[in-house]
């Protein structure tokens, strides 16, 4: 049974205690480990004295390697070879997170990945196994029971359904007090479930072979940065077997992506007024036309061309053959550093918009419709870190789009300092906090008023926070100039 709005409200103040709890505070016991060398039958043995479905495989110094769970042990019975090393049938690469880590971001991992433990390490050595059972979380939130529904929805009617809910459970995690990073997060999450969902639901629809292809997401999805009010952007990278004309290719995917574009506009991502979606064709390309475009955009500083890459250069896969993305990415990234007059021209660019810091009051407002004297906490608030991080991410050749994770992993490469960096994403998350729980209490989400506020109708806290916020947006500028001369 679905759950309740009264039944979540119940179970999310308790849960957010267990999901801001670091890993580490939700490891009760010794994790069952067995080395590399150990014959698939030893290991079954041990599963089954510790009456567990998997066993970890360490190396020497501790570091996990793989898992070897029940599935590899049926294949390994299948083929009559149990006194094989557990090394040639384990599954390698396990996702593993370090015991600072939430456990929000182990549910995240889990939804993201459809896996059931996450390892937890330290100084990369394992110390223990988390799993939906310790925490729960994905079962008392909705958000097990939503991804299921999500994969069993066989019509774009029942997933219409499924994004009001979404929608209704965001709203409830907003109310609750959910970090801004971790709510984003779920919210992404869930969409891409979603989204997914369609794609396959509509796919069935529409024959094509000889067509490796990819949904790409862009602009704030793209970033894993979705709020209430979002609109769709998104593309898609083909490339066509036996060297087929991408024009004809492009005849094929665009009625479905069309249709793809329909569906979710019914769900609630709205159709986006500049056409930056897979069903206009300059936007569902090859992987050489891809190429082209993004090229151009490195070697041409109009403003058109700047807007354009602040939009696309935060692509990521969605369904489909990702190493074409990634392909594309590597390509983007292994040029970008090469283009300083480019980079400086962004630069130049990000820094027209200002944080809203008045000379004379706290804070500079507008008078605009439906919004009298309010600020536009996007375009002079978020967009400021988001521009920057880019710049500094592309600048670097590094891969993220996430903003904080772009921030983290470029900030070492800057002037700025590491507690500058945290203080840099704390008022980041702080600005999208304020945003998420401004778009949370309007009943009717209108686009224009979705990320403008009165600072005067804010209490004095939150008034200081927003305050230093912009502060601290108006140093990164700052910083950003100085590295760019501009």
């Amino acid at each position: 049974m679905r759950t309740t709005k009264v039944q979540l409200e119940d179970r999310l103040a308790g849960e957010q205690q267990t999901l801001a709890l670091p890993l580490r505070a939700l490891l009760h016991k010794q994790p069952v480990v067995c080395g590399e060398a150990l014959s698939v039958r030893e290991a079954a043995a041990i599963m089954h004295e510790r009456g567990v479905g998997s066993v970890v495989v360490v190396d020497a110094d501790s570091r996990p390697v793989g898992i070897f769970s029940e599935r590899d042990l049926v294949a390994a019975v299948a083929g009559a070879s149990d006194t094989q090393p557990v090394a040639e049938l384990m599954s390698r690469e396990p996702i593993a997170l370090p015991a600072h880590a939430f456990a929000y971001e182990a549910a995240l991992a889990m939804i993201g990945n459809r896996i059931r433990h996450v390892l937890v390490t330290d100084d990369e050595r394992l110390v223990g196994v988390v799993s939906e059972r310790d925490m729960f979380s994905l079962q008392r939130l909705g958000l097990g029971e939503l991804t299921t529904e999500i994969r069993l929805a066989g019509e774009v009617a029942t997933l219409e359904n499924i994004a009001a809910e979404i929608r209704r459970l965001t709203r409830l995690l907003v109310e609750q007090g959910v970090a801004a990073e971790q709510l984003t997060l779920y919210v992404s999450v869930l969409n891409d479930r979603l989204c997914q969902r369609v794609i396959e639901v509509v796919r069935k629809r529409h024959q094509w072979e000889q067509i490796s292809w990819c949904w790409l997401v862009l602009g704030s999805e793209g970033r894993l940065e979705q709020t209430f009010s979002t609109d769709q952007d998104n593309g898609i990278i083909f490339s066509a077997h036996d060297g087929a004309d991408p024009a004809n290719v492009r005849s094929r995917l665009l009625p479905f992506a069309r249709e793809v574009n329909e569906a979710l506009d019914a769900c609630g991502f709205r159709w986006c007024k500049g056409n930056i979606m897979a069903s206009n064709p300059a936007l569902c390309l090859s992987v050489e036309e891809w190429r082209a475009k993004m090229g151009g955009w490195l070697a041409n500083w109009e403003p058109q061309a700047l807007l354009d890459a602040t939009i696309y250069f935060d692509f990521r896969p969605l369904y489909g053959d990702a190493t074409l993305a990634a392909g594309l990415r590597h390509w983007v990234l292994e040029r970008t550093p090469a283009y300083p007059a480019f980079l400086r021209q962004m630069a130049q660019n990000a820094l027209r918009a200002r944080p809203a810091l008045g000379t004379l009051r706290d804070f500079a407002t507008e008078d605009v419709p439906n919004a009298p004297h309010s600020i536009d906490l996007k375009a002079y608030g978020v967009r400021l870190f988001v521009d920057a991080a880019r710049i500094y991410a592309l600048a670097q050749g590094l891969p993220q789009t996430n903003t904080v994770e772009r921030l983290r992993a470029a900030g070492p490469g800057t002037r700025m300092k590491p507690t500058a960096i945290e203080a840099t994403i704390d008022a980041f998350l702080a600005i999208q906090q304020l945003r998420l729980r401004n778009q949370a209490s309007q009943e009717v989400l209108l686009e224009d008023t979705a990320n403008r506020i009165d600072p005067d109708k804010l209490n004095e806290l939150d008034r200081h926070i927003l305050k230093e916020s912009f502060r601290l947006a108006r140093k990164l500028q700052q910083g950003l100039a100085l590295d760019y001369q501009v």
